[in-house]
């Protein structure tokens, strides 16, 4: 059974005090145990937008859903044309100072684990080659019929035959690699099938309203559950995919600490809140434990 996606949460209540104090989680870090639980608020100094920022993109785009996306032959054919020039973007991008910073202190044993919401694949590029990506990669491609898995370099080769000269102008690239495009730019995409089966390709990611794979969010739980602590880096934590992890660890007494510009839907689990750009803030966190970036 899918869930009814969430594309958004309103906090009610008082803001919950909020600190520029990096101490708490650099006693965490130090302390060691910690599993990492990052979102797209990561991944914004890398030129690849966040969602709910204050420049988020759900503030002028909706994501492609599940039921759209097996649905329609023209939900499909907005996503691929859209996708196909978006991910070249994300393809492009480069791990920036955060990214680096989580996989210095996963390899001297600080972090004991990595689960990304992103599709960037920017943990992995970064050295952190054993992160979980909760919501899968845009460098993979499956067929929803005969289940082969391909690269996603191939299926750009195999559009790029398809619609020779395709281009348009691009007005912003979203988090999950779709390209904001006039509907005209659109309406002449060519859309090819699985290589083998003549199936429906889908990119290899968890799309708004469908599930997360249990073994996946089995193994994520194993990883919460025998954590120190649990820090958040650029999450709003408005999916529950993500937030789940975020009340599993308070549930059990583990310390929930955020880093996250803005407000988030855990913040009454965290046990520190920290309003800090991600990059530097992880850098200042590296320095004080002693781990070179």
């Amino acid at each position: 059974m899918r869930t009814r996606p969430t594309l958004s949460w309103t906090a009610t209540g008082a803001p919950l005090p909020r600190t520029t104090s990096l101490d708490e989680v650099v006693r965490a870090v130090a302390d060691r145990g910690v599993v990492v639980l990052s979102g797209a608020g990561l991944s914004t100094e890398s030129g690849i937008p966040d969602y709910r920022g204050a420049a988020g993109s759900l503030r002028r785009h909706t994501p492609m859903t599940y039921d759209e996306f097996t649905g329609s032959e023209a939900g499909r054919r907005r996503y691929w044309a859209r996708s196909h020039l978006g991910w070249r973007t994300i393809a492009r991008a480069d791990p920036n100072a955060g990214h680096r910073a989580v996989a210095a202190l996963r390899r001297a044993g600080h972090v004991s684990g990595v689960i990304t919401q992103n599709v960037d694949g920017l943990h992995h590029a970064a050295g952190t080659a054993d992160a979980v990506e909760l919501h899968g990669n845009l460098d993979r491609v499956v067929c929803l019929d005969c289940r082969r898995a391909s690269p996603r370099e191939e299926l750009d080769c195999r559009l790029r035959a398809a619609n020779p000269g395709f281009t348009a102008d691009v007005a912003r690239i979203n988090p999950d690699g779709d390209a904001d495009l006039a509907d005209e730019d659109v309406r002449g995409f060519r859309v090819v099938a699985c290589a083998d089966c003549a199936g429906v390709l889908k990119p290899d990611v968890v799309f708004f309203g469908e599930n997360v794979p249990r073994s996946r969010v089995g193994e994520c739980a194993r990883m919460v559950d025998g954590a120190r602590s649990v820090l958040v880096l650029g999450s709003s934590l408005t999916v529950m995919s993500g937030l789940r992890f975020v009340r599993r660890a308070a549930g059990a007494g583990t310390p929930v600490l955020i880093v996250n510009q803005g407000e988030t839907r855990g913040d009454q689990h965290a046990t520190a809140r920290v309003d800090l750009p991600l990059g530097r803030a992880l850098t200042e966190v590296c320095e004080a434990v002693r781990v070179a970036v």
